[in-house]
């Protein structure tokens, strides 16, 4: 008897049902937004819901939720994570607060990633999202080398120009075997208020034409709205507001769109046996 398919070496974290890594082939793209929301959204509809932030060189992520709060330390090896908005969240923006930069090497970042991820203590989760740093570098390879990625998600804008960083971030995922859950396009279009239109800023359909390219699957677009950028900018994301609250219509599509790649990618995951 033969159980398949082939175990990753990757060990899954304890309790977690679902990692998801959010990430982008460059920065300005609003991959911590998408991020952010994700997770809010996701705990709104119902679900248990962690946020790691790991872009340790620029952890946003405390000042998209409003907190300040340092996790606690029950030992060296036990860290209690903060909560905002019914998530668990932890942050290197937490532990090091203020404008004095990190200037730090790979050997360092593989070992907070690693305390981030194996000392916390996350509970039992449906889903852990992971906002990671924009590119390909360090933090990136430290996490997929290091744990068993259900998805990655790749933010992108709708400009011809993130073509080629689409393309990078897609294939470093793929070289490493973890399942390509989508694409988003952030920052899509703008609603005109006066005339009720649609207006292209950074141009259309791009994320969709990628991800058709890429053959990947197109998570959803998300519109420019005052209200998104308010909310991260105020420590009260638009997801936090509801399904119909202004600005959050798309994101919470994108979110339904994630979690039902999430649960078709761990149904084909789920071990089969065979008789030989």
């Amino acid at each position: 008897m033969h159980t398949g398919p082939v175990m990753d070496k990757r060990a899954p974290l304890p309790g977690i049902k679902n990692l998801v890594a959010v990430a982008s082939g460059k920065g300005g793209v609003g991959k911590t937004t998408v991020a952010v929301n994700l997770a809010i959204a996701l705990k709104n509809l119902g679900a248990s819901v962690g946020l790691l932030d790991a872009d340790v060189y620029g952890p946003n992520v405390p000042v998209m939720l409003g907190t300040t709060e340092q996790p606690r330390a029950l030992d060296e090896r036990t860290i209690i994570p903060v909560e905002a908005f019914g998530v668990k969240m932890i942050s290197m923006g937490l532990l090091n607060p203020g404008d004095k930069p990190l200037i730090w090497r790979g050997p360092m970042l593989h070992s907070v990633i690693q305390q981030f991820l194996r000392s916390v203590q996350w509970g039992e989760l449906d889903y852990l999202v992971v906002d990671l740093p924009p590119g390909t570098g360090d933090v990136q390879l430290t996490l997929i080398q290091s744990v068993a990625l259900t998805g990655a998600v790749i933010v992108t804008t709708p400009s011809v120009v993130s073509l080629a960083d689409v393309r990078k971030a897609i294939e470093m995922f793929r070289q490493v075997n973890v399942n390509i859950l989508g694409v988003v396009e952030n920052m899509s279009y703008f609603d005109c208020p006066h005339c009720h239109g649609r207006i292209d800023v950074f141009g259309h359909g791009e994320g969709q034409r990628m991800a058709q390219i890429f053959g990947v699957p197109f998570l959803g677009e998300i519109e420019i709205d005052p209200q998104i950028r308010i909310g991260g900018d105020s420590g009260k994301p638009v997801a936090s507001l509801g399904p119909d609250a202004p600005g959050a219509k798309s994101i919470y599509a994108m979110t339904r769109n994630v979690a039902s790649r999430l649960a078709s990618a761990t149904a084909v995951a789920a071990p089969t046996v065979q008789i030989l």
